[in-house]
């Protein structure tokens, strides 16, 4: 089972030294995975729900401050040598489609084949509109266009395109990924949508276990979604054994939760934990990220030591 932890983007470890520190210390730790959120502007007034909280409410607003995600993976790249960098998630609408596919190719190149590109659809309307992105409403139809055009850049010697919002013929995209195909493409979200979205198009599947609306929070629930999504797999003929299986959890507490009496996962202590990325890896997952932000460097760096040298050891290979 292969682990990663999510890199600071926004708030007071956000800067060089910090994000050095921890990315650092995440692979002395044996991490397989460093992550980056995407955001480029928080409104100061957002009637958007956010998933991931049970009030619906952003918990993370604009005076915080946020790095971009692409820029800062780039940095993490050069301070690292064996980590892959993930996109946790990239919100695809958010950028061009061909200058996306170009950076992309660049971190890949850069890094010398260290990419997995996690995509998701967006969620924050307001978002949508400052920035100029495609309508919000048309964001799911955006998203799969956008990453046909991805790997029509990335694998064609003479790409061209000729979509809904991407038109080009005649042009030369190099340099070319390293890694082949292409860096693998990991769909986030936990909707019925987004299971459709990675039956379709994807290399991974990655939700996040923490979703209100849709709880991948216990054995059950992953399983159900799993069967669903094995479904659409069959659908779309497509081989289950294609479309790697990742989980990120976003939160880690030593105090046991419970959601309708059961145990919500990655809640309790270490071998509480243990368990739940024991199930998860007999359900063919291959990849657990972990958000173990303290507040402080130090602090962070407890919690990613507990989890590399507490919990993960009792998981076995």
């Amino acid at each position: 089972m292969e682990f990663g932890f999510v890199m600071p983007s926004l708030g007071p470890m956000a800067n060089k030294a910090d994000i050095t520190a921890l990315a650092q210390y995440g692979e002395t730790k044996g991490c397989n995975y460093l992550s980056a959120p995407d955001h480029i502007i928080i409104p100061e007034d957002i009637e958007s729900t956010y998933p991931y909280s049970q009030t619906g409410e952003f918990p993370l607003r604009a005076h915080n401050g946020w790095l971009d995600q692409l820029t800062t993976l780039t940095f993490i790249a050069a301070v690292t040598d064996k980590a892959r960098l993930l996109t946790s998630v990239m919100v695809v609408p958010h950028r061009s489609a061909v200058l996306t596919a170009k950076i992309l190719a660049s971190i890949d190149v850069l890094s010398n084949g260290r990419l997995t590109v996690g995509c998701g659809t967006g969620w924050m309307r307001e978002e949508f509109e400052a920035i100029g992105a495609p309508p919000f409403k048309e964001r799911g139809k955006v998203t799969d266009e956008f990453i046909d055009v991805f790997r029509e850049l990335w694998t064609k010697d003479t790409p061209e395109f000729d979509g809904a919002y991407n038109r080009f013929s005649s042009i030369i995209f190099e340099p070319k990924p390293v890694q082949k195909p292409h860096p693998p493409i990991w769909i986030g979200g936990e909707s019925d949508a987004a299971l459709r979205r990675a039956a379709r198009l994807a290399d991974g599947w990655f939700p996040i276990g923490s979703n209100p609306r849709y709880p991948l929070d216990t054995q059950e629930r992953f399983s159900a979604a799993l069967t669903k999504l094995r479904t659409y797999l069959a659908e779309a003929n497509r081989d289950p054994a294609a479309v790697e299986l990742a989980y990120f959890t976003n939160w880690y507490r030593e105090e046991p939760e419970t959601r309708d009496g059961t145990r919500r996962a990655f809640t309790g202590n270490a071998e509480d934990v243990a368990g739940d990325i024991g199930w998860l890896k007999n359900s063919g997952v291959k990849m657990i990220l972990v958000n173990c932000f303290g507040a402080t460097v130090s602090e962070t760096k407890e919690r990613m030591d507990h989890f590399a040298s507490e919990v993960m050891p009792k998981i076995g290979n």
